[in-house]
């Protein structure tokens, strides 16, 4: 179906608006851990924006080397964020970025091998992962929804109503609006949002005022890099367990788009995620990700072209080189966020569980990977200092319910669906038939 230049950018605004403020607290985060003064946490912010949008036209675009070609956004892996702000304490800002180019080296090397583990992704694997990033990063929409966690107002009357408010909005649109309409509900949604918002003087526009017209990204900002064996390992730890996280975003994806992934798909992928990590080592960023969120709203607006989503790359690319447009997003009211992303999350969530209805559940091992993973990864997001006594070495697996939600189902996987090769299975059958015959 042809879409008009106007609603190709809308839809394509609609995604920026979906991820900017995932991506924009990530520097924010990791600017406050580390002590970055103003104009550093400046250059950190618009460059995290630009390098966004890189990173995902670099994963949408499908050639012969690089790039998986599904309507995937890619973002700042939140599992860096704690190593990252550990790394900078303990080893220098410059041994950050240091491990970061290696990890990404690492990550486009293994892209061939990595790729080969397809069969270890089976849809009960695939299924879970994808229900637990939902049901992980629901407790984010509802801390949003509230406020924002440590925010002062934090559960305010006034933050729950424009909260719910916008996912109620959300909802209206879904029942009675039609064709297009429907399919920008999101953005509408945090567009009313707002403007109510601002009727009752709860919109900020100080950081478009104090924000530059022009930015360019430089290399090595923070200086030149270190490299450190502790912190290399720390971030390849990361790059893998990113990995596992996107893959299962891409097999929903797949499915969405009724796109069977073989393994050069994969392997492409992989690259395109291991350039980007290595880009952002170079201009001082983050290691880049698949974002889940945009998964979520592409099942609700029910648009996959990828050329929706190359728009959203050349957004993210000029917001990063013009702070001052980038910062009218920071202007939206952070319970308007929430409201947008309980309805993306929970999407995500649904499409988990719509992955896992292809599954045997007949078999009760099959059943025990689905329980224990989800129950896992709900259980540390829920209960965040459980692991609190473990050495800081291995807090990179224990502090993301993504992170050991992810690694149980693949593991669980292993012992109960691959512990025996199919040539000894059927060994085993002929065996059996043959002595109660």
């Amino acid at each position: 179906m042809q879409i008009s230049k106007a609603r190709s950018l809308s839809l394509g605004f609609q995604h920026v608006l979906a991820m900017y403020a995932g991506a924009v607290i990530v520097p924010l985060i990791v600017g406050a851990g580390i002590g970055l003064n103003n104009a550093q946490m400046t250059y950190l912010i618009a460059i995290d924006i630009l390098m966004c949008g890189i990173a995902t036209m670099l994963q949408v675009w499908r050639n012969n080397f690089t790039g998986i070609g599904l309507p995937v956004v890619l973002g700042c892996a939140f599992t860096a964020v704690g190593p990252m702000i550990a790394i900078g304490n303990s080893y220098g800002i410059e041994s950050v970025y240091g491990a970061i180019l290696v990890s990404g080296l690492f990550v486009f090397l293994i892209a061939k091998y990595f790729s080969k583990m397809r069969r270890f992704f089976p849809p009960v694997v695939t299924g879970s992962v994808v229900t637990i990033i939902g049901i992980t990063l629901i407790p984010v929409a509802m801390n949003d929804v509230a406020g924002g966690q440590g925010s002062a107002d934090f559960g305010t009357p006034a933050n729950l109503a424009l909260g719910f408010g916008t996912l109620f909005i959300i909802l209206m649109i879904f029942k009675f609006g039609r064709g297009f309409i429907k399919s920008i509900a999101i953005l509408i949604g945090i567009i009313a949002g707002t403007a109510v918002s601002a009727l009752f003087g709860l919109v900020d526009f100080s950081a478009v005022g104090e924000s530059s017209w022009f930015h360019l990204p430089q290399v090595f900002y923070f200086g030149m890099p270190e490299f450190h064996l502790a912190p290399i390992l720390t971030m390849i730890l990361v790059s893998i367990v990113s990995l596992v996280e996107s893959t299962g975003v891409y097999f929903a994806l797949g499915d969405i788009t009724d796109k069977d992934l073989k393994e050069e798909d994969l392997k492409r992928g992989y690259r395109a995620e291991g350039l980007a990590i290595m880009f952002g080592g170079i201009f001082n960023s983050f290691p880049y990700s698949t974002f889940s969120q945009n998964v979520g709203l592409i099942q609700l607006s029910g648009v996959k072209n990828r050329s929706i989503i190359y728009i959203a790359g050349v957004m993210l690319i000029i917001l990063g080189l013009v702070p001052k447009i980038g910062a009218l997003t920071l202007a939206i009211p952070t319970p308007v966020l929430g409201g947008a992303m309980v309805a993306m999350f929970g999407m995500v969530i649904s499409y988990g569980i719509k992955m896992l209805a292809s599954v045997d559940f007949s078999k009760q091992e099959n059943l025990l990977i689905v329980a224990i993973s989800i129950g896992m990864g709900l259980g540390v997001t829920t209960v965040p200092e459980l692991f609190a006594a473990l050495p800081d070495s291995i807090s990179v697996l224990t502090d993301s319910g993504i992170v050991l939600g992810s690694l149980s189902a693949i593991v669980l996987n292993l012992l109960f669906n691959l512990r025996r090769s199919p040539s000894v299975e059927t060994q085993a059958e002929v065996t059996e038939q043959h002595v109660t015959g």
